[in-house]
């Protein structure tokens, strides 16, 4: 397993004159908003290290099946959102571009909103791709030990044959998520 650098920033806080601390952001230029947020943090594994296929499969809000099987012989890549989740607002775009690819498929988890919610930020960020309606936790629990359950996003990068080829805990550099996606699917 190895680890890629950390994403973030920090800055000076200056909380009475003569006193400074140094705090630290997940790269989205706000602080205590109510969200835990990863750090940017990757971590990729070889093929030889990859363990079984993801088996995770719901209801998206518009109500059809999703199921990561479907999506056998390509490269997947999973991510977790809610709707008022600023990193998650600012890596949709990007999300929806990796999915426009030919060899990727995105598909969201989502555990915190209601159908109406979820639509409608799919409508806002022109989101294409399915998101699995995760209120009851099932995709989640699936996915366990392998996503950090108090960071959102995270972005997980299936290989074609379903294991877990990377994990991003905290938003997804648009960069790095492509390269991920080449390196699962042999293209590097």
């Amino acid at each position: 397993m190895r680890r890629r650098g950390i994403v973030g920033a920090c800055a000076p806080l200056v909380l009475l004159p003569g006193f400074v601390l140094s705090g630290c952001v997940s790269g989205t230029g706000t602080v205590d908003t109510g969200y835990v947020s990863g750090d940017g943090t990757v971590t990729t594994w070889s093929p030889d290290e990859r363990g079984v296929p993801v088996d995770v499969s719901g209801s998206a809000f518009d109500g059809s099946t999703v199921n990561l099987a479907d999506f056998r012989g390509q490269v997947v890549v999973v991510n977790t959102w809610y709707a008022a989740c600023p990193p998650c607002r600012a890596e949709a775009p990007d999300l929806v571009a990796i999915d426009a690819r030919a060899d990727a498929q995105v598909i969201g988890v989502n555990g915190r909103d209601d159908a109406g919610t979820g639509l409608a930020f799919e409508r806002t960020f022109a989101v294409t791709y399915p998101t699995i309606d995760d209120q009851d936790g099932r995709a989640i629990a699936a996915l366990q030990g392998l996503v950090a359950l108090n960071a959102v996003p995270t972005t997980l990068v299936l290989d074609p044959e379903g294991r877990v080829a990377a994990r991003i805990i905290g938003r997804a550099d648009p960069s790095t998520l492509g390269a991920l996606v080449d390196e699962a699917s042999g293209s590097t």
